[in-house]
């Protein structure tokens, strides 16, 4: 959904939005398109008041676009709001709170804050995969043998998550066709184009452990029966051939791929997540990591789109996310939330 036109460079975006009634005016669309709701009360009639606030009637209360979202209590203007929000979606890897400090002119703390609050605002897929689907599952932190000898962890091989977290990725392959066309550049010459027709996407989460009890539900609340599930040979999948076309590699006999079944694309997703961990944040906390997940799932999943439909999308999503200092540093809610 485009109601600007497209950016394409910070430029370009504050171009696009160069006052702050310019960005109200795009939230307040985004959110309501000209029917406002109380999010005090929803069957409330609303009547519009000065400075951009609104009256809830039956509860009273005065609102913005702000309140109920992840901008409610702060005190920064929008425009840098969405300098920061171009900046966390354009950068593939992430951002650190060092950097976007930098950028915006702001205090590394409070440039961790805005960065938690836009990693709050994303919801993982919440579509039912159907067709082909990869699952693995992998274990994010530290290698032992990178540790200084007095933090090393005793017994915290293979898949001991002692001093790691257990996550689990759903890989839901795409569909591509090969389309032979005309060069751009050598008259006369044709070229084969892989066109996509519905792009790859992912699901991840933290776990609490990889036992069956853990993995199969989880597999079964989010992909449709009756789809294919490629997987490798761990005891946790065990079963799930009543419910799915279930096939397996087994990686501990060398065996990596047997025709189309493999894992290697979900497990190339894991090894680009975790490079972006450690070239970028260098260490995430497994409280804070599923929010993390959603950052890297958000910006895989939408890839293909342009920018500004992006920034569009992410900013349809930030209702009902209104995250708090107190919470996000002392609350428990966070890790729960996925």
């Amino acid at each position: 959904m485009i109601s600007v036109k497209p950016y394409k460079s910070v430029k370009q975006l504050l171009e696009a939005f160069p006052t702050e009634q310019s960005c109200i005016d795009h939230l307040e669309m985004l959110r309501w398109n000209g029917n406002i709701v109380s999010p005090f009360d929803e069957d409330s009639k609303v009547y519009k008041c000065a400075g951009n606030r609104y009256r809830c009637v039956n509860t009273k209360k005065y609102f913005t676009v702000r309140t109920d979202s992840i901008f409610e209590g702060s005190k920064i203007e929008f425009r840098t709001w969405f300098v920061a929000i171009y900046l966390f979606i354009v950068n593939k890897r992430g951002i650190s709170s060092y950097q976007l400090a930098d950028e915006l002119g702001v205090t590394q703390k409070t440039a961790w804050f805005i960065l938690a609050r836009l990693r709050f605002a994303i919801d993982p897929e919440d579509d039912e995969f159907d067709g082909e689907i990869e699952s693995d599952e992998s274990f994010v932190g530290g290698k032992n043998k990178n540790r200084h000898k007095d933090k090393k962890v005793e017994k915290s091989q293979g898949r001991s998550f002692k001093d790691k977290t257990p996550v689990v990725g759903l890989l839901k392959r795409g569909e591509y066709k090969l389309v032979r066309r005309p060069h751009k550049v050598i008259d006369g010459e044709y070229v084969i184009e892989k066109v996509t027709i519905r792009p790859t996407k992912v699901k991840t989460f933290v776990v609490e452990d990889t036992k069956v009890k853990t993995l199969q539900p989880l597999i079964l609340q989010n992909i449709k029966g009756g789809s294919r599930l490629l997987t490798d040979e761990w005891m946790g999948y065990a079963g799930l051939s009543k419910h799915y076309k279930h096939e397996f590699i087994d990686h501990g006999r060398g065996q990596y791929a047997d025709g189309d079944i493999t894992t290697n694309r979900i497990e190339n997703y894991w090894s680009h997540l975790k490079r972006s961990i450690i070239g970028v944040y260098y260490k995430v906390s497994r409280k804070h990591l599923q929010m993390y997940l959603n950052e890297r799932s958000f910006r895989f999943n939408n890839r293909m789109s342009i920018l500004s439909e992006k920034i569009d999308l992410f900013l349809q999503g930030i209702s009902g996310k209104r995250l708090t200092y107190q919470t996000l540093v002392y609350g428990s809610e966070i890790s729960k939330r996925s």
